[in-house]
């Protein structure tokens, strides 16, 4: 029951990201406007933590095969990518160096931040 009802707060909180995609006239995706509105919930602990901590654990671990969809529809649609296959390949793997490169970078900014707070705190 648990998982139900971190799962309802989870939908909840996208079809919220959907209702803000109708109202507001950007092209920003619906699923955007649900993670901002997830961590401003989580952020000002208007959703607590443990109330989608479990079952969020369970999506992530899933995550991968939330992709063999979108793989099956580029498997479709290869007609249509295959005149532009190189500069696709190119581009993926530049973007996703350059992905890696930042997330690193500032992964280890918060971690030396975090490290500077603990020693003001001693």
């Amino acid at each position: 029951m648990k998982y139900i009802r971190q799962f309802a707060v989870i939908l909840t909180v996208s079809f919220l990201g959907e209702v803000l995609k109708a109202l507001i006239p950007l092209q920003i995706p619906a699923s955007i406007y649900g993670l901002l509105l997830m961590l401003g919930a989580l952020c000002l602990h208007i959703i607590p933590l443990e109330a989608v901590r479990d079952t969020g654990k369970f999506l992530v671990e899933i995550m991968p095969l939330m992709f063999i969809p979108a793989a099956v529809g580029l498997t479709e649609s290869w007609d249509r990518i295959s005149p532009i296959l190189v500069p696709l390949i190119v581009v993926t793997a530049v973007s996703t160096i350059l992905v890696m490169a930042v997330s690193g970078r500032v992964t280890q900014l918060v971690i030396r931040l975090e490290e500077r707070r603990g020693r003001k705190k001693e």
